[in-house]
């Protein structure tokens, strides 16, 4: 008999096995078990790289970009940049000798105390730990994104599982628990981690300056996002499909791709361009790691026919923003048809049979109706700031700067 395990409460075990030694922060890229390269900022400018050949911490990179012009000050920013920087010197020299994860329970001394930094959506706080990350001179260090992590985590266990040998079947069975050796590879491979959403022995500091960043006015890249009630949007997105098309080495052709021993099938695409429906992507049984799979392989990808997102909707709009946090991630370019518009996309409602769904999984818990309107699976509270946050990022997303960062062609 299958078991379904919760990506949050199996991270949740994990690191509280790997507390003694990782210590958490805001997520920037996706999880990898490879050797960590030095990074920039999140926008490559000349200033950029000159605060990093030139500055010695986070403090002196921001104090430089407001030099330069290329950020104003802000001074909620400028609280938690003092924050980081206190962190940088308290890590100055850190490093990990012990071969054993637990015996660090019992040590004398704390490793530094690590920081989570909260806020709304948009405020910089990515930012802020990149130039964070840049500066920093811990031996093995990773960033961490909750998605890429979890993946990499449950194939950890996975691995470890096939190569136990057979248990006898029986009552008095011994069970395995895979997340203290799961603990120990990640422990090995990683002194900091940099981590999203996770308070674990870390102080915190709220950034919300009331800006949202990414709304600022930024140069478009020509039009993007489509009502599907407008004449022709079809064949107009049709001719722009096509138009992308016949710069790449290959034929439009329907595509196949593999995601842990399953296919994800394309109907259509071409080179590094893909196009997709709505319903391909969000009412199919589909997740991040489908999702991250499309962005390894496209550059570019087409959204048709996206409807209006209700709490009615409820699984749809959670693989919507999964897929958005995604591509936004691996700066995927998107261009989409939906049925709103951007800001009137999400709206908040109940219908009558969520109302009922909720009564039962109520009972089921064993849950009052006072005692359950605090909670955000109840309340859409959860959604409803996800949503916030994909809205910030579709709208960072159409323009100029994203679309030319996300050419590959110009990486290759």
């Amino acid at each position: 008999m299958a078991a379904l395990v919760s990506p949050l409460a199996t991270a949740r075990c994990l690191l509280r096995a790997l507390g003694c030694r990782a210590r958490l922060l805001p997520p920037h890229r996706a999880y990898t078990a490879q050797a960590d390269e030095k990074t920039g900022p999140g926008t490559p400018t000349d200033a950029h790289a000159r605060a990093l050949l030139v500055c010695s911490g986070p403090l002196e990179h921001y104090d430089f970009l407001i030099k330069q012009e290329e950020l104003k000050n802000d001074e909620q920013q400028r609280r938690v940049v003092q924050r980081l920087q206190k962190l940088h010197d308290s890590l100055k020299g850190y490093s990990i000798d012990s071969k054993n994860v637990l015996s660090k329970l019992f040590a004398k001394t704390k490793p530094p105390k690590g920081l989570y930094v909260y806020g709304d959506v948009g405020t910089g706080k990515t930012m802020l730990m990149d130039m964070f990350y840049s500066h920093l001179e811990v031996e093995r260090k990773k960033r961490v994104h909750f998605h890429g992590f979890m993946l990499d985590v449950h194939q950890r266990i996975h691995r470890l599982k096939q190569n136990l040998p057979k248990r006898t079947a029986g009552f008095m069975a011994k069970s395995y628990d895979p997340i203290a050796p799961v603990a120990e590879e990640i422990s090995k491979e990683a002194a900091l981690l940099c981590f999203d959403e996770f308070q674990k022995y870390c102080s915190t500091v709220q950034l919300d300056s009331g800006i949202d960043y990414r709304k600022r006015a930024l140069p478009a890249a020509g039009k993007l996002y489509y009502l599907t009630s407008e004449a022709d949007v079809e064949a107009v997105m049709d001719k722009l499909f096509d138009e992308l098309a016949q710069k790449q080495n290959d034929l439009t052709r329907p595509r196949i791709l593999k995601v842990q021993g399953r296919e994800l099938r394309l109907n259509k695409a071409c080179g590094t361009i893909a196009d997709f429906t709505f319903e391909e992507l969000c009412d199919r049984p589909l997740g991040a790691s489908d999702y991250l799979e499309v962005s390894k392989h496209f550059d570019t990808v087409f959204v048709r026919d996206i409807p209006l997102l209700t709490t009615a909707k409820r699984t749809q709009t959670r693989r919507f923003i999964t897929l958005i946090d995604t591509f936004y991630e691996h700066k995927v370019r998107i261009i989409c048809s939906a049925a709103a518009p951007l800001q009137s996309l999400f709206l908040m409602g109940h219908d009558s049979g969520e109302v009922q769904d909720n009564r039962v999984l109520m009972d089921d818990l064993d849950l009052s109706q006072d005692s359950a309107k605090g909670l955000s699976m109840f309340t859409g509270e959860e959604e409803i700031f996800a949503f916030q946050r994909t809205l910030s990022r579709l709208t960072e997303m159409q323009t100029e700067q994203y679309w030319n960062d996300g050419d590959r062609s110009k990486k290759t």
